[in-house]
Formats: structure tokens, C-alpha cells, sequence
């Protein structure tokens, strides 16, 4: 099951999950984007995609979810939590209702999120969960402390939830992307200052959405079953 995979790394998780084979639970809280990636990738593999329709910063809907998605499938093997909202802004023009938001949407969703898929998966004894960081959680960027706040959040709940899963067989991984280049990340976004990250990567780009999936497919897999509370960069450029 993927979060906020009506575009972006979240839909290239599920597409990545779907042509290896998998069932996939789409979900978002634009019910009309979500409807429209999720005829997509059916329309690509040639059967049905589940969509659920969530706020995650609402607890009885991110409950809902997990359930709703369980059933669907006739039990979950992964979660992929990939929803965030970003800010970019001076710590001293920060209010605490900007504040508040971007925490609330990045990491006390995810928090959220993994604690209602741990309640399910640890019951079983088996699964994994995938978070999604970002570099800013380990760099430091003027203009970005909420974010990257939020995002160091992330990485740390993902660390101790692994911790606390670990000895019932349940894994919890991070993948930290650097720039992972997407339409609505491109819509909101200054041009310049999108081009002058892509520009300081080893590779000379922005990360494709897909090389994102690859990762989180991985860790979402058994290949990656003797690794739990792991944070890996996706990034050519490291802090």
C-alpha cells in the first residue's frame, strides 16, 4: 500500500510494486488525482488498482486506511509513507502556524501512518514499512529548517520504530532522496532553484521519480530482509 501516491516517487513506488507483480492500494487526498493515476496504472498492467482516498493528518481516516487496504488485499506486506509538505522560508518569517503544518503533514502523519500499520503487521509477524526522507534531513539548506526539522523527525521514528518491531519480524527503512524532479514538485517550485541543485549532483540531474522506486522497492522486498531502521541516500550528493 502507498500514501500520497497520486503523483511522484509515491505513484512510481506503486507503477515499480505493480509490474513486479504485486497488488497495490493507491491512496491520496485529491480523490480526483488519485482516480486519474489509478486508471493509469491500471490501464498499464492490465488490472484493477485499489484507491483510498486519505487525509493523513487525520487519524480516523489514516485508520481507515490501513484497514480498508488490509481487506482489499487480503492482508498487507508493505507500506510505503511518501506524503510531506514542504516550505521554503527564513527561520525568523517561520510563524508557528507554518511551523505547525509542514510538522503536522511530514512527520506527525507519518508517525500516524506507522503506528496504525505497526498495530497490523506486528500481530503477524512479518512485513515492511518505507519511509520517505530527504537529504535536508542530513544537509544543511538556508531557507528549509521546518522541512528539514520534519524530515530528521522522519528518519529518527523510522530508527525506533525498527527497534521496537524488530523481534516480531516486522522492518522499518528510510529512503532519503536528494531532488527527485516530478510535475508538482515543478509546479511550486523556483526553476532556478531546482536547476542549481540538479547542477551540483554527481551525475550533472535531478533523480528520476523511478530511481527513487527501485530503492523503495528493495527494501519493500526479501532482498533487503536483514535490514531494519536504515536510512539510505539516494542522493549523489552527500552532507
Amino acid at each position: 500500500m502507498t500514501a500520497a501516491a497520486g503523483t511522484g516517487i509515491g505513484f512510481a513506488a506503486a507503477r515499480r510494486c505493480a509490474l513486479e507483480g504485486a497488488e497495490v492500494v493507491l491512496s491520496d487526498r485529491h480523490e480526483a488525482r488519485l482516480s486519474e493515476y489509478a486508471a493509469r496504472l491500471a490501464s498499464e498492467i492490465g488490472r484493477p488498482v485499489h484507491a483510498v482516498p486519505c487525509d493523513v493528518t487525520v487519524e480516523d481516516q489514516v485508520q481507515a486506511l490501513v484497514s480498508e487496504a488490509d481487506a482489499l488485499l487480503g492482508g498487507v506486506d508493505g507500506f510505503v509513507n511518501n506524503a510531506a509538505l514542504g516550505m521554503t522560508a527564513p527561520l525568523v518569517e517561520t510563524t508557528d502556524e507554518a511551523w505547525a503544518r509542514v510538522i503536522g503533514t511530514t512527520l506527525t502523519a507519518t508517525m500516524r501512518c506507522v503506528r496504525a500499520e505497526l498495530a497490523l503487521l506486528v500481530d503477524r509477524g512479518r512485513g515492511a514499512i518505507v519511509n520517505l526522507g530527504s537529504v535536508v534531513a542530513w544537509r544543511a539548506e538556508a531557507g528549509q529548517t521546518a522541512y528539514a526539522a520534519a524530515k530528521a523527525g522522519v528518519l529518527a521514528l523510522t530508527r525506533c520504530a525498527a527497534m521496537e518491531a524488530a523481534e516480531t519480524g516486522v522492518r522499518v527503512n528510510a529512503v532519503v532522496p536528494s531532488l527527485a524532479l516530478h510535475e508538482n514538485l515543478e509546479r511550486v517550485s523556483d526553476p532556478a532553484f531546482l536547476a542549481g541543485i540538479a547542477a551540483s549532483e554527481a551525475f550533472g540531474r535531478a533523480a528520476t521519480p523511478d530511481e527513487i522506486a527501485n530503492v523503495i522497492v528493495f527494501l519493500l522486498s526479501d532482498l533487503s530482509s536483514y535490514m531494519t531502521g536504515e536510512s539510505i541516500a539516494v542522493s549523489s550528493r552527500h552532507p
